[in-house]
């Protein structure tokens, strides 16, 4: 990790930031929070009672000395936080006892810090459920000025045999089951910002069954139109659709499909129909393509938060912690 996303652990080196865990005990935590502690580029801070993560951490042999570890239930500025949930939310926050209760959750709690400045980004989902992790992000830090949805895509990175990498971007793979035409759109914009960060230059294929009407159906004409207007609200990015994956990927294909096109061959960034296709094509990337998968980093939101596989290690921990503040 640190050596294929070094650009990005300079750039925090640069300007360090505070990423929260709000599943401060769970052993995967403790260990990047104990890999990151040897760094300098970013700080974690770890949810829950100070004992049982110290204890936690001891067990299983972490050093997370000099962690900041915060408690809800002992948490000096939680009337500051439960006043500013209530102004958030307003009729929709209940009681303030039923604030309280509430921000005793650690995904809610560790959402606040970050609404409140405490952190700048937030990693979760370790143990609990992306709509646990998503629903706090988007009642409380909400979509940026300009968005509608919150969306998500996956980084894939393939090292080659010349010691080169292969980086793509695929999106949405994890969060929006059926997006409309506009909010492809959306997506497309958003997984182009998020390439760059990654160091790619996008070229965008709007995947389908169909090239340029080889096929019909609803499906086609959703992604031909959602390409078109793509091209006209990003008139800077490269963007090929509707278009078959061969042909968005194979020169040889792609010059007999789309002859006269910029993209076509050469696509490294893919707009997927639906989350089933788009769930299934990372990870038949991931599986028999050999290509490291780092996601769903959740896209449209006014500050970084993002989600865990409760089926993740303590390195994929790891590497989306950097990747969260790298976005920040």
């Amino acid at each position: 990790m640190d050596k294929g996303f070094g650009a990005l652990i300079d750039i925090l080196r640069k300007d360090p930031k505070t990423i929260v865990f709000p599943e401060g005990t769970d052993e995967r935590i403790l260990e990047a929070a104990s890999r990151l502690l040897s760094g300098s580029f970013l700080k974690p801070v770890l949810v829950g009672n100070k004992e049982e993560i110290l204890k936690a951490a001891e067990h299983v042999g972490y050093n997370i000395r000099g962690a900041e570890i915060i408690d809800p239930q002992n948490y000096d500025r939680m009337e500051e936080m439960i006043d500013l949930f209530i102004e958030l939310r307003g009729a929709k926050a209940g009681t303030r006892e039923q604030v309280a209760s509430l921000l005793s959750q650690s995904n809610y709690f560790g959402t606040m810090l970050v609404k409140m400045g405490v952190a700048d980004a937030l990693l979760g989902g370790a143990t609990y459920s992306t709509a646990d992790t998503v629903r706090p992000a988007l009642q409380l830090i909400k979509t940026k000025p300009g968005n509608s949805i919150v969306s998500s895509c996956f980084i894939m990175v393939r090292s080659g045999a010349t010691g080169g990498r292969e980086v793509l971007a695929m999106a949405d793979c994890a969060i929006n089951l059926y997006p409309t035409e506009d909010e492809l759109v959306e997506i497309c914009g958003e997984t182009a910002e998020c390439a760059k960060i990654f160091g790619i230059d996008p070229k965008i294929a709007f995947l389908s069954y169909s090239s340029h009407g080889s096929g019909k159906g609803e499906a086609v004409d959703k992604m031909r139109n959602a390409a078109a207007k793509a091209k006209a609200k990003y008139p800077d990015l490269k963007i090929e659709g509707e278009i078959q994956f061969d042909a968005a990927v194979s020169p040889r294909v792609a010059a007999t499909k789309f002859p006269d096109s910029d993209v076509a061959g050469y696509a490294n960034t893919f707009i997927f129909p639906d989350i089933n296709a788009g769930n299934i094509g990372y990870k038949i990337a991931q599986r028999l393509g050999n290509f490291a998968a780092y996601g769903p980093i959740l896209m449209g939101l006014n500050a970084p938060i993002n989600d865990l596989s409760r089926g993740c290690n303590g390195e994929e921990v790891y590497s989306m912690a950097i990747i969260t503040a790298a976005l920040a």
